[in-house]
Protein backbone atom coordinates (compact mmCIF):
# COMPACT_ATOMS: atom_id res chain seq x y z
CA UNK A 1 0.00 0.00 0.00
CA UNK A 2 1.43 3.19 -1.26
CA UNK A 3 0.36 7.10 -2.20
CA UNK A 4 -0.55 6.12 -5.37
CA UNK A 5 -3.05 3.15 -4.57
CA UNK A 6 -4.82 5.41 -1.43
CA UNK A 7 -5.14 8.08 -4.53
CA UNK A 8 -6.83 5.64 -6.49
CA UNK A 9 -8.99 4.45 -3.73
CA UNK A 10 -10.02 8.09 -3.11
CA UNK A 11 -9.90 8.70 -6.60
CA UNK A 12 -7.42 12.15 -6.00
CA UNK A 13 -4.25 12.77 -7.36
CA UNK A 14 -1.05 11.82 -5.31
CA UNK A 15 -0.41 15.33 -5.23
CA UNK A 16 -3.67 15.56 -2.85
CA UNK A 17 -2.76 12.75 -0.77
CA UNK A 18 0.68 14.01 -0.77
CA UNK A 19 -0.57 17.85 0.61
CA UNK A 20 -3.23 15.36 3.16
CA UNK A 21 -0.01 13.43 4.59
CA UNK A 22 2.58 16.61 5.10
CA UNK A 23 -0.49 19.01 6.52
CA UNK A 24 -0.90 21.07 3.74
CA UNK A 25 -4.12 21.99 2.41
CA UNK A 26 -6.97 20.07 1.42
CA UNK A 27 -10.77 20.65 1.55
CA UNK A 28 -12.22 18.62 4.04
CA UNK A 29 -14.80 16.63 1.63
CA UNK A 30 -11.43 14.91 0.43
CA UNK A 31 -9.86 14.87 4.07
CA UNK A 32 -12.88 12.69 5.63
CA UNK A 33 -12.25 10.53 2.18
CA UNK A 34 -8.78 9.94 2.61
CA UNK A 35 -9.16 9.62 6.57
CA UNK A 36 -11.68 6.78 5.69
CA UNK A 37 -9.37 4.92 3.55
CA UNK A 38 -6.16 5.61 5.55
CA UNK A 39 -8.13 3.81 8.25
CA UNK A 40 -9.62 0.79 6.48
CA UNK A 41 -6.35 -0.21 5.22
CA UNK A 42 -4.27 0.60 7.82
CA UNK A 43 -1.88 2.37 6.00
CA UNK A 44 1.11 4.09 7.54
CA UNK A 45 3.57 6.63 6.09
CA UNK A 46 7.21 6.09 7.00
CA UNK A 47 7.20 9.45 8.97
CA UNK A 48 11.04 9.93 8.42
CA UNK A 49 10.95 9.88 4.34
CA UNK A 50 8.30 12.40 4.99
CA UNK A 51 10.35 14.74 6.39
CA UNK A 52 13.01 14.13 4.12
CA UNK A 53 10.99 14.89 1.13
CA UNK A 54 9.07 17.62 2.64
CA UNK A 55 11.78 18.82 4.56
CA UNK A 56 10.09 19.27 7.71
CA UNK A 57 10.04 17.06 11.22
CA UNK A 58 6.39 17.68 11.34
CA UNK A 59 7.07 18.75 15.23
CA UNK A 60 5.57 22.20 16.54
CA UNK A 61 7.47 23.69 20.16
CA UNK A 62 5.31 25.29 22.72
CA UNK A 63 6.96 27.66 25.14
CA UNK A 64 4.53 28.31 28.58
CA UNK A 65 5.02 30.13 31.24
CA UNK A 66 3.60 27.69 33.94
CA UNK A 67 2.15 24.23 33.94
CA UNK A 68 -0.93 25.30 36.96
CA UNK A 69 -2.66 28.04 34.63
CA UNK A 70 -5.96 27.18 33.61
CA UNK A 71 -5.86 29.59 30.53
CA UNK A 72 -2.56 27.80 29.43
CA UNK A 73 -3.76 24.31 29.70
CA UNK A 74 -7.21 24.67 27.60
CA UNK A 75 -4.57 26.65 25.06
CA UNK A 76 -2.51 23.64 25.06
CA UNK A 77 -6.00 21.68 24.65
CA UNK A 78 -6.89 22.96 21.87
CA UNK A 79 -3.42 23.91 20.08
CA UNK A 80 -2.97 19.93 20.55
CA UNK A 81 -6.32 18.58 19.13
CA UNK A 82 -5.18 20.64 15.82
CA UNK A 83 -1.86 19.50 15.60
CA UNK A 84 -2.98 16.17 16.40
CA UNK A 85 -5.57 16.12 13.42
CA UNK A 86 -2.61 17.49 11.00
CA UNK A 87 -0.35 14.89 11.67
CA UNK A 88 1.89 17.46 14.18
CA UNK A 89 3.47 16.27 17.65
CA UNK A 90 4.01 18.69 20.04
CA UNK A 91 7.17 19.19 22.29
CA UNK A 92 6.06 21.77 25.73
CA UNK A 93 8.51 23.70 27.12
CA UNK A 94 7.97 25.20 30.95
CA UNK A 95 9.57 28.41 31.71
CA UNK A 96 8.84 29.11 35.06
CA UNK A 97 7.77 32.28 34.03
CA UNK A 98 11.55 33.54 32.79
CA UNK A 99 12.45 35.22 30.34
CA UNK A 100 16.04 34.08 29.81
CA UNK A 101 14.38 30.67 29.75
CA UNK A 102 11.58 31.56 27.20
CA UNK A 103 15.03 32.75 24.56
CA UNK A 104 16.98 29.96 25.27
CA UNK A 105 13.79 27.21 24.36
CA UNK A 106 13.40 29.74 21.29
CA UNK A 107 16.75 29.35 19.94
CA UNK A 108 16.96 25.23 21.44
CA UNK A 109 13.45 24.17 19.46
CA UNK A 110 14.92 26.17 16.68
CA UNK A 111 18.10 23.60 16.84
CA UNK A 112 15.79 20.75 17.02
CA UNK A 113 14.66 21.63 13.90
CA UNK A 114 10.64 22.29 14.88
CA UNK A 115 8.40 23.47 11.95
CA UNK A 116 7.04 26.37 14.07
CA UNK A 117 6.98 27.68 17.72
CA UNK A 118 3.87 28.75 19.73
CA UNK A 119 4.90 31.26 21.90
CA UNK A 120 2.75 32.17 25.15
CA UNK A 121 4.00 34.72 26.46
CA UNK A 122 3.28 37.27 29.44
CA UNK A 123 5.67 39.80 28.06
CA UNK A 124 7.46 40.44 24.68
CA UNK A 125 10.79 41.85 25.17
CA UNK A 126 13.48 43.20 22.39
CA UNK A 127 15.41 39.97 23.23
CA UNK A 128 12.44 37.98 22.34
CA UNK A 129 11.84 39.94 19.37
CA UNK A 130 15.75 39.86 18.29
CA UNK A 131 15.26 36.09 18.92
CA UNK A 132 12.69 35.39 16.89
CA UNK A 133 14.03 37.34 13.82
CA UNK A 134 17.52 35.23 14.34
CA UNK A 135 15.61 31.50 14.17
CA UNK A 136 14.50 30.04 11.00
CA UNK A 137 11.06 28.78 12.68
CA UNK A 138 8.09 30.52 12.17
CA UNK A 139 6.97 31.71 15.82
CA UNK A 140 3.16 32.97 16.11
CA UNK A 141 2.29 34.62 19.62
CA UNK A 142 -0.22 33.98 21.92
CA UNK A 143 -1.75 36.60 24.62
CA UNK A 144 0.38 39.31 23.30
CA UNK A 145 0.59 41.27 20.45
CA UNK A 146 3.46 42.56 18.45
CA UNK A 147 4.09 44.27 15.75
CA UNK A 148 6.51 42.24 14.13
CA UNK A 149 5.36 38.82 15.11
CA UNK A 150 1.41 37.55 13.99
CA UNK A 151 -0.61 36.80 17.24
CA UNK A 152 -3.58 35.50 18.47
CA UNK A 153 -4.82 37.50 21.57
CA UNK A 154 -7.75 38.35 23.84
CA UNK A 155 -9.59 41.43 23.44
CA UNK A 156 -8.46 42.54 26.91
CA UNK A 157 -9.28 45.93 27.22
CA UNK A 158 -13.26 45.90 25.45
CA UNK A 159 -13.15 42.99 28.08
CA UNK A 160 -12.47 44.98 30.93
CA UNK A 161 -14.28 47.62 29.50
CA UNK A 162 -17.45 45.72 29.45
CA UNK A 163 -16.59 44.42 33.48
CA UNK A 164 -16.03 48.13 34.43
CA UNK A 165 -19.32 49.26 32.72
CA UNK A 166 -21.14 46.70 34.68
CA UNK A 167 -19.68 47.58 38.18
CA UNK A 168 -20.42 51.27 37.08
CA UNK A 169 -24.17 51.24 37.11
CA UNK A 170 -24.63 49.61 40.26
CA UNK A 171 -23.38 52.58 42.53
CA UNK A 172 -20.97 50.70 44.57
CA UNK A 173 -18.84 53.53 46.54
CA UNK A 174 -15.67 51.83 47.46
CA UNK A 175 -14.43 50.18 44.36
CA UNK A 176 -10.97 48.64 43.71
CA UNK A 177 -8.91 46.97 41.07
CA UNK A 178 -6.77 44.35 41.82
CA UNK A 179 -4.22 42.89 39.39
CA UNK A 180 -0.68 42.49 37.81
CA UNK A 181 1.55 44.18 36.88
CA UNK A 182 2.18 46.11 33.62
CA UNK A 183 5.15 44.07 32.53
CA UNK A 184 2.16 42.23 31.37
CA UNK A 185 0.88 44.12 28.94
CA UNK A 186 -2.29 42.21 27.73
CA UNK A 187 -3.54 41.64 31.99
CA UNK A 188 -1.55 44.12 33.36
CA UNK A 189 -2.29 47.37 31.12
CA UNK A 190 -4.85 46.72 28.41
CA UNK A 191 -7.69 44.76 30.73
CA UNK A 192 -6.78 47.11 33.86
CA UNK A 193 -7.45 50.18 31.18
CA UNK A 194 -10.23 49.17 30.04
CA UNK A 195 -11.77 48.65 33.76
CA UNK A 196 -10.78 52.20 34.45
CA UNK A 197 -12.63 53.10 31.17
CA UNK A 198 -15.87 51.14 31.61
CA UNK A 199 -16.28 52.86 35.44
CA UNK A 200 -15.24 56.19 33.99
CA UNK A 201 -18.35 56.29 31.78
CA UNK A 202 -20.66 56.05 34.81
CA UNK A 203 -18.54 58.55 36.43
CA UNK A 204 -16.68 56.25 38.70
CA UNK A 205 -12.83 55.45 39.55
CA UNK A 206 -11.05 52.68 41.78
CA UNK A 207 -8.00 52.29 43.57
CA UNK A 208 -5.43 50.08 41.74
CA UNK A 209 -3.40 47.51 44.03
CA UNK A 210 -1.14 45.01 42.29
CA UNK A 211 -0.48 41.28 43.05
CA UNK A 212 0.69 37.82 41.29
CA UNK A 213 -0.89 35.10 38.93
CA UNK A 214 -0.02 32.90 41.87
CA UNK A 215 -3.29 32.09 44.35
CA UNK A 216 -1.59 32.49 47.73
CA UNK A 217 -0.12 35.87 46.55
CA UNK A 218 -3.17 37.20 45.82
CA UNK A 219 -4.99 36.11 48.66
CA UNK A 220 -2.43 37.84 50.52
CA UNK A 221 -2.95 40.70 48.68
CA UNK A 222 -6.66 40.28 48.83
CA UNK A 223 -6.72 40.21 52.61
CA UNK A 224 -5.84 44.01 53.29
CA UNK A 225 -8.37 45.31 51.25
CA UNK A 226 -11.20 42.68 51.34
CA UNK A 227 -12.97 44.73 54.49
CA UNK A 228 -11.97 48.32 53.07
CA UNK A 229 -14.43 47.91 49.37
CA UNK A 230 -18.05 47.67 48.62
CA UNK A 231 -16.61 45.87 45.28
CA UNK A 232 -13.16 44.16 43.66
CA UNK A 233 -12.32 43.75 40.38
CA UNK A 234 -9.97 41.35 40.21
CA UNK A 235 -7.46 41.32 37.16
CA UNK A 236 -7.60 37.00 36.64
CA UNK A 237 -9.87 34.29 37.97
CA UNK A 238 -7.06 33.18 40.02
CA UNK A 239 -7.37 36.97 41.87
CA UNK A 240 -10.80 36.32 42.12
CA UNK A 241 -10.27 32.96 44.17
CA UNK A 242 -8.04 34.48 46.29
CA UNK A 243 -10.28 37.51 47.11
CA UNK A 244 -12.97 35.29 47.64
CA UNK A 245 -11.03 33.68 50.32
CA UNK A 246 -9.53 36.62 51.49
CA UNK A 247 -13.24 37.50 52.70
CA UNK A 248 -14.46 34.16 53.77
CA UNK A 249 -11.34 34.02 56.11
CA UNK A 250 -12.61 37.83 57.28
CA UNK A 251 -16.34 36.44 57.49
CA UNK A 252 -17.58 39.17 55.06
CA UNK A 253 -20.61 37.85 53.23
CA UNK A 254 -20.29 38.10 49.27
CA UNK A 255 -22.21 39.83 47.79
CA UNK A 256 -23.74 41.66 50.52
CA UNK A 257 -20.75 43.19 51.93
CA UNK A 258 -18.51 42.43 49.16
CA UNK A 259 -18.78 42.09 45.59
CA UNK A 260 -15.94 40.18 43.21
CA UNK A 261 -15.57 39.89 39.65
CA UNK A 262 -12.86 38.06 37.75
CA UNK A 263 -11.74 37.64 34.41
CA UNK A 264 -11.10 34.34 32.53
CA UNK A 265 -14.17 31.50 32.99
CA UNK A 266 -12.17 29.37 34.69
CA UNK A 267 -14.16 26.36 35.30
CA UNK A 268 -13.70 26.23 39.34
CA UNK A 269 -15.54 29.86 39.52
CA UNK A 270 -18.60 27.78 38.97
CA UNK A 271 -17.96 25.28 41.85
CA UNK A 272 -17.24 27.93 44.66
CA UNK A 273 -19.71 29.52 47.46
CA UNK A 274 -20.99 31.66 45.80
CA UNK A 275 -19.87 31.40 42.57
CA UNK A 276 -17.93 33.90 41.02
CA UNK A 277 -18.80 36.67 38.36
CA UNK A 278 -16.55 36.70 35.37
CA UNK A 279 -15.57 37.64 31.64
CA UNK A 280 -15.07 34.16 30.00
CA UNK A 281 -12.36 34.25 27.08
CA UNK A 282 -12.65 31.36 24.41
CA UNK A 283 -8.96 30.13 25.86
CA UNK A 284 -9.52 26.30 23.64
CA UNK A 285 -10.29 28.17 20.56
CA UNK A 286 -7.94 30.82 21.23
CA UNK A 287 -5.28 27.62 20.82
CA UNK A 288 -6.97 26.23 17.89
CA UNK A 289 -6.93 29.38 15.98
CA UNK A 290 -2.82 29.97 16.76
CA UNK A 291 -2.28 25.90 15.82
CA UNK A 292 -4.23 26.46 12.87
CA UNK A 293 -2.62 29.90 11.97
CA UNK A 294 0.60 28.31 12.43
CA UNK A 295 0.29 25.63 10.29
CA UNK A 296 -0.93 28.19 7.53
CA UNK A 297 2.45 30.19 7.91
CA UNK A 298 4.61 26.72 7.57
CA UNK A 299 2.84 26.34 4.51
CA UNK A 300 3.46 29.59 3.13
CA UNK A 301 0.01 30.53 3.01
CA UNK A 302 -1.07 34.35 4.29
CA UNK A 303 -2.88 34.61 7.71
CA UNK A 304 -4.37 37.45 9.66
CA UNK A 305 -1.42 39.71 11.41
CA UNK A 306 -3.45 40.12 14.54
CA UNK A 307 -6.51 37.78 15.61
CA UNK A 308 -8.21 38.62 18.42
CA UNK A 309 -10.75 36.62 19.96
CA UNK A 310 -14.54 37.17 21.14
CA UNK A 311 -15.35 37.16 24.82
CA UNK A 312 -18.64 37.08 27.60
CA UNK A 313 -19.72 38.15 30.63
CA UNK A 314 -20.92 35.53 33.41
CA UNK A 315 -23.12 36.59 36.07
CA UNK A 316 -23.20 34.17 38.50
CA UNK A 317 -23.72 35.24 41.85
CA UNK A 318 -20.55 37.15 44.03
CA UNK A 319 -21.97 40.71 42.29
CA UNK A 320 -24.87 42.30 44.64
CA UNK A 321 -26.81 43.98 41.79
CA UNK A 322 -29.62 45.07 44.20
CA UNK A 323 -28.65 48.45 43.25
CA UNK A 324 -28.52 48.42 39.14
CA UNK A 325 -29.65 50.68 37.29
CA UNK A 326 -31.40 47.97 34.81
Amino acid sequence: MNISDIAKMAKVSKSTVSRYLNGGSVSQKTKDKIDKIVQATGYSPNQFAQSLKAKRTFMIGAIIPRLDSYATHQILEGAEHYFQDNKYQILIVNTNQSIEQEIEALYTLNKNKVDGILLVATQITEKHIEAIQDIKAPVLLIGQANKHVPSVIQNDFEAGRSVGEVIGQQHFKRIAYLGVGEYDKAVGVDRKKGVLTGLNHYHQTADVYYTTFDLQQATLAASALVSHYDVIICGTDNIALGTLKAAHQQHLQVPKQLSIVGFGGYDTTTIVTPSLATMRFPYKQTGEQAAQNLIRIINGETVERLKVMTFEFIKNASIDFSQSDE
